[in-house]
């Protein structure tokens, strides 16, 4: 005669028929944080050859140099903002992504075939456009592929990749120009940008397939951007964003304090180097660290800690940076506390618009945010003297030891590093209306 099934005995089973978890780190994932890995490499080598290749091989100014950076950026952010719509379809995303990541190599390492200023220029604009419009692409097919109580770890990942290109390829970039010169370190920044292209098309290959629908026209829906209740969120990410100053000044800044005593120009900015390359090394380590604290701490918390713990590392490294210290043990601690800040915000934001909106809308989404983080990176945070006047066929010389950190910027930016903290502290209205549309979105993934 069967028994009856006993309900308090624990039926077991075997390994091969145990549910199992999908990975949070997979292929798809992981392929975008190489993406980011190969291709951040790639163009900061030209970033590192650019100024001497600028000034020593085709005779420009520091001045032209500063007008080429600054119109390269601008021309960033309008990238990311004006490609975030076209991103909400995800065959669109995947053409868009595979194009930039491209296009970024191949313009990137053009640059070397320049003969005159104003071609570089017009090179380094077009790579820094196809920068800008492949990155709301990428995000959004980030978190198509990473499972959503993972994407704090899978943004993470892309954003550790990233900082470890930046240190990578600076280093590179010295070994090149020791060995082919400064023009042809250009041709190699081709070689981890194809690599770039391949692992985001590794990555696009394991995306879920779309069901086939009418194509629409592109536009930025800020009404569904409203709706989903991203645009408040985006408020302290944007006070933030204004309080933060670009890693290049702080290069600058600290070169202007080595530079002391017995120590020269050339030995101070070697030495700013290396503490930037701990900087970056510090920020994929807490972009990983951050992305596992965001999602133990759920969708709504997690990415409100972690920003406010990035807010307060930068403003205790803005208040070290302007206390003037000349010791290089304490700027590295500065720099440091910068670098985790900048990990910590970046995996914060990044995994904010994931939660928060829909996959139709997650292009335009990551559009919006690339555009509100590109005008703060945008407002300068020193006042750099250019000394010399026009030198022979040289031009401008700036000077290191002349940098002047205002304290009156200095307060600038502590203090709307300090409002982002109160805003942060609000209870979201909100959270609990928008909770069933971020919950229905997931099935748009």
């Amino acid at each position: 005669m069967p028994q009856e099934p006993d309900p308090d005995r624990t039926v077991e089973r075997s390994p091969e028929t145990q549910p199992r978890r999908p990975p949070w780190v997979s292929g798809g994932v992981a392929s975008v944080g190489a993406a980011s890995f190969f291709s951040d490499a790639g163009h900061e080598i030209a970033t590192a050859v650019l100024p001497a290749f600028l000034t020593s091989v085709l005779r420009g100014s520091a001045g032209v140099l500063g007008v080429i950076e600054g119109l390269s950026d601008a021309l960033l952010g309008i990238a990311k903002l004006a490609a975030g719509p076209p991103a909400d379809d995800p065959a669109r995303r995947v053409r868009i992504a595979r194009g930039g990541y491209l296009l970024t190599a191949v313009f990137t390492a053009a640059i070397g075939l320049a003969s005159a200023v104003w071609q570089a220029g017009v090179l380094r604009a077009a790579a820094w456009v196809s920068r800008g419009a492949r990155g709301p692409a990428r995000d959004a097919l980030l978190a198509s592929l990473a499972p959503r109580g993972a994407y704090g770890r899978s943004f993470g990942v892309e954003r550790a990749g990233d900082n470890l290109g930046a240190v990578v390829g600076p280093l590179l970039a010295a070994l090149l120009v020791a060995v082919v010169g400064i023009r042809h370190a250009f041709f190699f920044a081709l070689v981890p940008g194809l690599f770039a292209a391949l692992a985001i098309s590794v990555a696009a290959a394991r995306a879920p397939r779309a069901v086939a629908a009418a194509r629409q026209r592109a536009r930025l829906e800020l009404g569904g951007l409203r709706r989903a209740g991203v645009l408040r969120p985006l408020l302290p990410v944007a006070a933030f964003e204004l309080g933060n100053i670009t890693t290049t000044l702080l290069i600058l800044r600290a070169t202007g304090l080595l530079h002391h005593g017995t120590r020269s120009v050339t030995a101070a900015a070697s030495l700013a180097i290396l503490l930037y390359a701990a900087h970056n090394l510090t920020a994929a380590a807490s972009a990983l660290a951050g992305g596992g604290w965001i999602d133990r701490g759920g969708w709504l918390r997690g990415p409100r800690r972690v920003l406010m713990a990035g807010a307060a590392a930068y403003v205790l490294a803005y208040g070290g940076f302007a206390l003037g210290s000349h010791a290089w043990p304490l700027l590295l601690v500065w720099f440091c506390l910068a670098g985790a800040g900048i990990g910590l915000a970046e995996t914060a934001e990044s995994t904010m618009v994931a939660h928060l909106l829909p996959d139709r809308l997650r292009g335009s989404g990551f559009g919006l945010l690339g555009g509100v983080q590109s005008f703060g990176d945008g407002r300068p945070g020193l006042r750099r003297r250019v000394d010399g006047g026009v030198g022979g066929r040289g031009g401008a010389r700036a000077d290191p030891g002349a940098v002047e950190w205002p304290r009156g910027r200095d307060r600038e930016a502590a203090g709307s590093d300090r409002q982002l903290l109160r805003v942060l502290r609000r209870p979201a209205g909100s959270a609990g209306r928008d909770g069933h549309r971020r919950s229905g979105g997931r099935g748009d993934r």
